[in-house]
This record gives C-alpha cells, sequence and structure tokens, in this order.
C-alpha cells in the first residue's frame, strides 16, 4: 500500500488518512469488508461496510491509473520521445481524462489523412502556417510540389490535415470542447425510418433530446438500449457554432491567408475528430454514471429483497401454480428437504376442483404442515382463490410468494445437484416454498441479476454490476448469520473468508462427521487456515452448541474476555447471557484496551442480550383485491391492496394481484416532492394504492399512493 494512494483516497472520501490507511492494510493483509466493519472497529474508527467498500474502490481505480501511466511512460520511452519535464507531468498526473491527453500526441496511430501528408514531407509547410506570418503562403506551398504532391492546394491540404491533428492533440483546445459539452451538451434520438412499428415500446423517444446533465440514468440506459436494438439513432452534441468560436479564440491570430487556413483547419478538426472524440468521451461518462446509477438502485433493492422477514424452520407446502399443465405440489421439512411431490389439477382444462381440494386437505394433515407458500406467476391468483376455499384440519396460512428467477434456479446446475431425479416443476416448487421459509438461504443459489429487482441490469457494465451485486449478498449473508450445521454450499460461499472451495468442504467434512460441536473444530476441514478461521468464524452459528458463545456474533477471538468478565462477576457464561441484570452490572471500562474498546466491548453486550437473534422482521400475511384478477377488473379511482416489487430511481411497481405490475411515479409516492424513492417506500412493503390510468394497448398500469 502506498502512503501517496492513502492520501489521495482519504482526500477524495473525506475521511481521516489514519482511519484509510488502516482500512487499507487490512485489506491487504487478506480481511473482507463485512469483517473488518464488524470486528476491526478500533482499527478503523468504526468506518462502516459502505465506507469500507469505497475505500476500495477509489483506492484500486488509483493503482489501475498508476498501472496506466507505466504502460504510457513506457511506451513514449520507446519512441525515444520521454523528456524529463514529460515524465514528472506524467507521474504527477491521477486524472485519466488528463492522462490520456497528455498521451494523445505519442499514440501510435494508423494511417492517418495527416500522417499520409507527413510523410509527403508537408510537416514543415503546416508549422509555417501555424505561425501565421506568411503573408504568401501559396508561394510557399508551391516549394513543396512534388512527385508525391502534384499542386499548391495539394500541399496546402495536406498540411491543414496535420494541422488539425494537431489540433485534436492540442490539450487546451480539447478541454475548450470539453467545456462546452459540459456546460450544455444535448442527447437527442430519433426514430430509424421503418423501424416504428418494431420500437413501439420506445414511442417516448422517437424525436426526444434533452441537457444531457439532465438526462436521467433510466432515460440514458433506455436510449442506448434502445440504439442497440437498431431502434434509434442517438447523438451528443454541443452548440456546434459556440464551440468552433471558441477554438477560434484559442488558435487563430489576425486575418491573413495563414490565418483563414488555421481556422479552416481548425473547424476541420472540430467536426472530423475533436467532436466525435469528445462525444465518445462524454457518451462513455454518462453511460458509466447512470451505470452505477442503476447498480446502486439495484443493490439496495436486492439488499431489500434478502432481508425479506422469514416465516422460518415451518413445514410448507409448496405450490407451483399453472393451467394446463396443472398445480406441482411440494411438502418440505422444517428443514426445507423435500418429502413429497405431486400435481393436481383445480383449474381448466381439466377443472379437478373437489379431488384437488382433497388431495391439499390429505396433504396437509399428513405432513402436518403449518403454511403454504404460492407462487405469483401464471394462475396465482386462481390457485390462492382454490387455496382459500379448502377447509383445514389446523389453522394455515398462505403467501403468495415472487417466482422471479425460480425458472432459472430449477434448471441450474445447483439445483440438478440437488435433485437429480426430479423435473424442474419439482425443482421450481422447491424454490417457491423455501423462498417462504428463508428468502435468503434460497435466493442466494440465483444469479442477482435474475431475481427481478433490476432497473436495465442487462443494459449495465457486467462486471462492476457482478462484483456490486455479489458484495450485497456477501453483506446479507454475514449481517444475518449462518447455521454451521444446516447452511447451502452456496449460503456457506458468501460466508466471509469462506468462498467455494471452503465452502464445498465443510458440507463434505459434515456429511462425513456430522454436525460441528463447536467453532473451533472448523479447524479440522480440509485447507482451512488460521486467516480463514479468523474472517468467517464470527458469522457462522451453532445453535445449541457446547460453547453458548458458538450461537453469537461474538468472535471467538473474545471468547477469553467474555469468560473473564463472567469470572469477574461470579457467574458461568451461561448465567451472563441469561441473567440481564448481571450484565448490566459489569463496568466495560475496565476491559476496555486498544484493540478492544467501548465499541467492541458494546456489540459483545448486545449479542449476550439476544444471542443467535435474526435481524429481520417478522413476515406478514397479505392478500389481494378478491374481485380483481386482471386489467379487465381495474377502474379508475379504485383504491388496492398491493406490494411493492421493485423499486426505482422514477417511482416503484406495485403487485395489485393482475399480471402487469402498477407504476407508482415518484411524483405520486406523496404530498411533498421526493427525490429518492428509499425515502418513502421499501421493497415488499404492503400498500394502498389508487389506480390513474389504465392503458390497456401498452399494458400500462398508472397507481398512486396518494389515497
Amino acid at each position: 500500500m502506498q502512503p501517496e494512494l492513502s492520501k489521495m483516497v482519504a482526500a477524495t472520501l473525506s475521511i481521516a488518512e489514519r482511519q484509510v490507511a488502516r482500512t487499507l492494510d487490512l485489506l491487504a493483509e487478506g480481511a473482507t469488508i463485512p469483517f473488518i466493519s464488524r470486528y476491526r472497529k478500533e482499527m478503523t474508527g468504526g468506518l462502516d461496510e459502505v465506507q469500507i467498500g469505497e475505500i476500495k474502490r477509489v483506492y484500486d481505480k488509483l493503482v489501475e491509473t498508476g498501472k496506466r501511466k507505466e504502460t504510457i511512460l513506457a511506451s513514449i520511452e520507446a519512441q525515444d520521445k520521454l523528456t524529463d519535464e514529460l515524465k514528472r507531468r506524467i507521474v504527477a498526473c491521477w486524472d485519466a481524462t488528463e492522462l490520456e491527453d497528455i498521451y494523445l500526441p505519442y499514440k501510435p496511430k494508423r494511417r492517418t489523412r495527416a500522417e499520409i501528408a507527413r510523410q509527403k514531407g508537408l510537416e514543415p509547410l503546416a508549422v509555417i502556417i501555424a505561425m501565421q506570418r506568411e503573408a504568401h503562403i501559396r508561394e510557399v506551398a508551391g516549394r513543396y510540389v512534388n512527385g508525391q504532391v502534384k499542386d499548391a492546394d495539394e500541399a496546402l491540404a495536406g498540411a491543414s490535415d496535420i494541422l488539425a491533428e494537431q489540433f485534436n492533440e492540442n490539450e487546451r483546445c480539447r478541454n475548450a470542447v470539453r467545456q462546452q459539452f459540459r456546460r450544455g451538451a444535448v442527447i437527442s434520438s430519433k426514430v430509424v425510418k421503418g423501424k416504428e412499428e418494431e420500437g413501439a415500446k420506445y414511442r417516448d423517444y422517437f424525436d426526444f433530446s434533452e441537457p444531457l446533465k439532465r438526462c436521467s440514468s433510466h432515460r440514458l440506459l433506455a436510449l442506448r438500449r434502445g440504439e442497440a436494438e437498431g431502434i434509434l439513432k442517438v447523438a451528443i452534441s454541443p452548440d456546434d457554432e459556440t464551440c468552433v468560436e471558441n477554438l477560434n479564440r484559442l488558435c487563430v491570430k489576425g486575418n491573413g491567408e495563414c490565418s483563414k487556413l488555421v481556422a479552416s483547419a481548425l473547424t476541420d478538426s472540430y467536426k472530423r475528430l475533436i467532436k466525435p472524440s469528445i462525444e465518445t468521451e462524454f457518451a462513455a461518462a454518462s453511460k458509466q454514471k447512470a451505470d452505477d446509477e442503476a447498480i446502486r438502485v439495484f443493490a439496495q433493492n436486492l439488499h431489500q429483497l434478502l432481508l425479506a422477514p422469514p416465516l422460518g424452520q415451518k413445514r410448507v407446502l409448496g405450490l407451483d401454480p399453472g393451467f394446463r399443465t396443472g398445480c406441482k405440489v411440494v411438502c418440505l421439512d422444517a428443514q426445507g428437504n423435500l418429502l413429497h411431490n405431486e400435481a393436481v389439477y383445480p383449474h381448466p382444462p381439466r377443472n379437478e376442483y373437489a379431488q384437488a381440494q382433497r388431495k391439499l386437505q390429505k396433504l396437509v394433515e399428513q405432513y402436518d404442515i403449518q403454511a403454504i407458500a404460492i407462487g405469483n406467476g401464471t394462475a396465482s391468483r386462481e390457485t390462492e382463490s382454490f387455496v382459500q376455499s379448502v377447509r383445514f384440519d389446523r389453522p394455515v396460512e398462505a403467501f403468495v410468494v415472487s417466482e422471479d428467477g425460480a425458472s432459472i434456479y430449477s434448471a441450474s446446475k445447483i439445483a440438478r445437484e440437488e435433485f437429480p431425479e426430479y423435473d424442474v416443476t419439482v425443482r421450481g416448487a422447491v424454490s417457491i416454498g423455501r423462498r417462504l421459509m428463508d428468502p435468503l438461504a434460497e435466493l442466494v443459489k440465483i444469479d442477482p441479476k435474475s431475481i427481478g429487482v433490476g432497473q436495465y441490469q442487462h443494459d449495465v457494465d457486467q462486471t462492476k454490476l457482478r462484483e456490486t451485486l455479489n458484495r450485497t449478498v456477501e453483506s446479507c449473508v454475514n449481517a444475518v448469520g449462518v447455521n454451521l450445521n444446516t447452511a447451502s454450499c452456496q449460503l456457506l460461499t458468501y460466508v466471509s473468508g469462506l468462498g467455494p472451495q471452503l465452502a464445498q468442504n465443510i458440507v463434505d467434512y459434515r456429511a462425513e462427521n456430522g454436525p460441528f460441536p463447536t467453532r473451533r473444530d472448523l479447524m479440522k476441514v480440509k485447507r482451512m487456515g488460521a486467516k480463514a478461521f479468523e474472517q468467517c468464524a464470527g458469522f457462522l452459528r451453532i445453535p445449541g452448541g457446547e460453547n453458548p458463545l458458538d450461537n453469537t456474533a461474538v468472535h471467538p477471538e473474545r471468547y477469553a474476555l467474555v469468560q473473564r468478565m463472567a469470572k469477574d462477576a461470579g457467574a458461568s457464561v451461561e448465567e451472563l447471557i441469561r441473567n440481564k441484570e448481571l450484565r448490566r452490572s459489569i463496568p466495560l471500562e475496565q476491559y476496555a484496551t486498544e484493540d478492544c474498546g467501548l465499541p467492541t466491548l458494546n456489540d459483545i453486550m448486545s449479542e449476550l442480550d439476544k444471542p443467535g437473534r435474526d435481524p429481520r422482521s417478522k413476515i406478514k400475511a397479505f392478500s389481494f383485491d378478491p374481485n380483481v384478477h386482471t386489467m379487465d377488473d381495474l377502474k379508475e379511482g379504485m383504491v388496492l391492496p398491493g406490494i411493492i416489487s421493485n423499486i426505482t430511481n422514477f417511482g416503484c411497481f406495485v403487485d395489485i394481484g393482475v399480471h402487469e405490475k402498477g407504476l407508482v411515479h415518484i411524483s405520486q409516492l406523496a404530498d411533498r416532492y421526493v427525490s429518492d424513492p428509499n425515502e418513502v417506500v421499501s421493497l415488499h412493503q404492503q400498500v394502498n394504492v389508487r389506480v390513474l390510468q389504465v392503458d390497456k394497448e401498452r399494458k400500462r398500469i398508472a397507481l398512486s399512493l396518494k389515497i
């Protein structure tokens, strides 16, 4: 870790340099972000996961820029053009755009018009024109006529090409155009002729323009998707006349023949070289900004989805609804193991309603079912009504569960390995049932992109998206904690310090040796070293194990401290956990040290207060309006119950029990200005909405939270 980079990260994020340096040291030692934020608060000064993640992101970007500088220096040195001044400037530069501008004159070029002119010996003529002092430039140009240059006009044209390239490589010229792009660039789109019908969904962008700096991320990504699909032509442009005027002010001196040639070369350079280059630069920058915003929204939604309330370890009947193929039924035990599966046909075309009722009654009784999970896909509402009509021998709550990604899981290698003897329909129903029991444990088996809470997730930088979403999943898994003796390999993979191989080794060890009696027994797992144990142990739980601390987030490195506290209080650790008054009597200040201060001591006490607690809230039952099943049932002004299924920058989507989700635009979220929908709503929140408009042709439903 370079001290210079640490200072730059600290300045960029307005975080103390000491905190940044220590955080970077921990990351360099192999510590994970969840581990650092949870167990190294004294070292980082209490930085949270978001701040630590930002430190890593900014540092990695600087390291990447540093590598680019090395490449540039090596390239210029190989050309024997690296002066001391140029080297100093490159070494001191940390702005990626400025760095590329410095390098541009030395960048290896393809065979350009300017390069062809140079090969014809016209560079000295270009120098004379650029000085703008020669009164008889055509006569001078005549001296360059030879076998390769037929006349003075061709000589002047070639020299102008050289000038145009030089202006393009001039930092002041590029920055002048850049400044105009920043101030007033407009992004516009037109429909490609003949694509009007095919691209109907992009109708809003058939003749669209907006200042680039005001274009929201979702609109920009929609424009770029339309462009990629060949429906739209998209352009970013400033005021051309102003740009050319600014360039003339910079480079044109006087009004002679040479000055006119310089002005002409500047206009050519702007239109042919500078503007397209800067437009590409701004297109990439605006796309990156839109990507970052879309990824942020997706990560925020995913975080809420993964931390959705679980039903817990209950015996569940999972139902994957369907008409022609019937409803696939699975019965699961409290651990999510498959006990039974079959199909029932309560809907058309078979209409075996009574038979299906009797079958469900029998299964609920036979397998002691406590809850029913119904997928929210095709025939969901009809299946929900059917289930509610069945009279069971006990109270059984029914829940509608999101199917997003279930088909991806059911056809995956993970599902095939788990249920090799069953087809995709059974696996899908199992996934629906397990999602009710523990959304987090089941959703980690699915590519986050397929979970259905994103905003143009297939259009953004896929590497950055994958990294962010994986970090989000890791954060959620470690925030909740994982049962070491029941967790799947996929869930264990996201535990701090583990990864796929160690996770599989834990599952293999468990299969061969039975449940882990203590956390310390993890050290018997193949390839589990001291560092990996340090990183993962605090996030793994052992309910009912030999050591009660193993079912808490207290790290094993602090067990001796807790035992000392208990001994000083004249009690056992078990008594300390049970006795709240005893814990309150402990003077924490007496146990504070440099590496274990009050933040960590308070965390320990909080864990002893509620060992094995789940930070997620309790699940609530929900029912859609029984009279609404399709868009045809909707009328403007109706007030309906719904569940928020996705949140975007422009509002939120609400499931009201019909196939299409309704949109609550950001302007309809509250009776006040809302800049971020997350200030008002959350994923899976149960709400009442008013129907504003129903557009059956475009299958759009406009809703409002202003009842």
